[in-house]
């Protein structure tokens, strides 16, 4: 691993961000069986966007990375593999935590330079996974930006929100605060096979009202929607009815991204569980990482109606960062979508 051997006077040379005295210790402990953290001091906490990414907003943070909710189809496991870590199993379990996240992210809001910009958390690894209960590294953020007056969001599928929600309503007052809740299936059985590690669908459903009623307008991403297993009109009806029983205010879908390693990872979960659907995959995603075309136009022709019928205002998701290759000349017609 690049940061072996290194201490707290060394220059770890390797991961974005750090800079010198970037490795401080690895940890194991009996609450988190199976998990190590390597605890890191980070010499940045804001992450500028690409410009070219057409993201509504320039600016991220990201307390941690690699993230225990084990999700197969989590399009950022390819970050870890910069790591030298492998994009499955160590994504999964080998969490970098930024201990001291907070106190660099007010000195660089306290710089001239900086303007106030919308700051979005949780757009790549769950600021609100288990880990944050031991490490406690979102109170000092959100502090950090209400005092600076910087609007933020944050998407999760933690239930440690729940924590957090006093003093979000307290924030709410000073700066804009958006909160979404990530929740795109209800089947048990599936939940256990893709993201293992996540709170149970219906404890976030309980986490959308929890919000709602502290007087947030919820957007729930439904995301990643899984071509063949939660596309269903009647599963995504239930979804829907549930999200807005529960006090969600609008809901973004997207189809399941198939960027990188994340590719290898869920088809090899795919392959063991529902090997029926290979080929049919293999046509689904034959341009790439995003969906063919046909059923990206099926799937919103689908979802409008439902939306609008259990009173869920639809908001459009963002753009992919990946944009699919011209389609090969002889490419055979995608199968009818079920």
């Amino acid at each position: 691993m690049r940061w072996q051997n290194q201490n707290l006077d060394a220059d770890d040379g390797a991961l974005p961000g750090l800079g010198r005295a970037g490795f401080a210790r690895t940890v194991q402990t009996p609450d988190f069986d199976g998990i190590t953290f390597h605890e890191v001091l980070c010499k940045s906490a804001l992450n500028k966007v690409p410009d070219e990414s057409n993201l509504p907003f320039r600016w991220t943070i990201n307390p941690m990375r690699g993230c225990s909710h084990a999700c197969r189809y989590c399009f950022a496991r390819g970050s870890h593999e910069y790591l030298e870590l492998d994009a499955g199993t160590d994504f999964d379990t080998q969490i970098v935590v930024k201990t001291n996240i907070a106190a660099v992210l007010r000195r660089e809001l306290t710089r001239r330079s900086w303007h106030r910009e919308q700051v979005a958390l949780g757009t790549n690894t769950d600021p609100y996974q288990r880990a944050e209960g031991r490490y406690r590294l979102m109170p000092g953020i959100i502090r950090a930006l209400t005092d600076s007056g910087t609007p933020f969001s944050i998407l999760t599928k933690g239930g440690l929100l729940h924590r957090d929600l006093p003093l979000l309503n307290l924030a709410a007052r000073e700066v804009g605060v958006h909160i979404g809740i990530s929740l795109a299936l209800l089947d048990p059985e599936l939940h256990r096979g893709l993201e293992p590690g996540t709170p149970a669908p219906r404890a976030r459903l309980d986490l959308v009202r929890a919000c709602g009623d502290a007087g947030f307008a919820v957007t729930v991403m439904v995301a990643p929607v899984v071509p063949y297993l939660t596309d269903g009109r009647a599963q995504l009806d239930e979804l829907f009815g549930e999200l807005a029983a529960a006090g969600a205010e609008s809901a973004v879908v997207i189809p399941l991204h198939l960027r990188g390693s994340t590719r290898g990872w869920f088809l090899d979960w795919l392959a063991e569980n529902h090997p029926a659907l290979l080929r049919r995959y293999r046509q689904l995603y034959r341009r790439g990482a995003t969906v063919a075309p046909e059923y990206a136009s099926w799937l919103r022709e689908r979802v409008e109606p439902l939306l609008r019928e259990h009173g869920l205002r639809p908001e459009e998701p963002p753009p992919p960062e990946v944009r699919p290759a011209p389609e090969p000349a002889g490419t055979p017609q995608l199968e009818l979508f079920a």
